[in-house]
């Protein structure tokens, strides 16, 4: 199967798949822009060309935020995306900070691949709660979710200098400003 294609169909499937979601941002953007956004730093900054990761990439949230199943991506993406969108997908049945602390936990015990996607996942996540957070979050919550996203970056490390790197740059940037804006 042609490689392009089959990302296409993948980039497809996750538009109609969040159609009808929001990003969180006070702005909300459509939800499909946040996939694309982990897409983007993989291929741009992280010069991943692993179509399975990046197929994989685009379908990451799925699982979690839609109604797919698993069997339904490995029988439209095949087994190896499969196991890795599951691998960056938390159990929404777990209370929220459980969810959280498993992220950490799990992230030194991730394939390779599922590392890249929760890589460029905390690049666009933290990028937007430093540049379009929800409403209603202070400060402090803003700061608690940057140092929560650093640690579960510490458990993903030797796997993308590049991708580290810009993740570095980002968390110094971030904590400057906002702690400016909090003057």
């Amino acid at each position: 199967m042609n490689n392009t294609k089959t990302l296409i169909r993948a980039i497809n499937f996750a538009a109609q798949k969040h159609r009808d979601q929001k990003r969180k941002g006070a702005d909300t953007q459509p939800y499909i822009n946040h996939p694309l956004e982990v897409l983007n730093y993989l291929t741009d900054i992280g010069n991943v060309e692993d179509y399975d990761v990046l197929t994989a990439a685009a379908l990451h949230d799925t699982v979690e935020d839609t109604e797919t199943s698993k069997e339904e991506i490995a029988e439209k993406f095949g087994k190896e995306v499969a196991e890795m969108v599951l691998e960056v997908t938390d159990d929404k049945k777990l209370p929220k900070d459980v969810r959280k602390q498993l992220q950490i936990e799990h992230a030194p015990h991730l394939s390779k691949g599922a590392k890249l996607i929760k890589l460029g996942d905390k690049i666009s996540n933290i990028t937007d709660v430093m540049n379009n957070p929800p409403a209603g979050w202070s400060i402090e919550r803003r700061l608690e979710y940057i140092e929560w996203g650093t640690k579960v970056v510490d458990g993903l490390r030797g796997t993308n200098a590049k991708l580290e790197k810009h993740f570095d740059d980002l968390i110094e940037k971030a904590k400057a400003e906002i702690q400016l804006r909090n003057r």
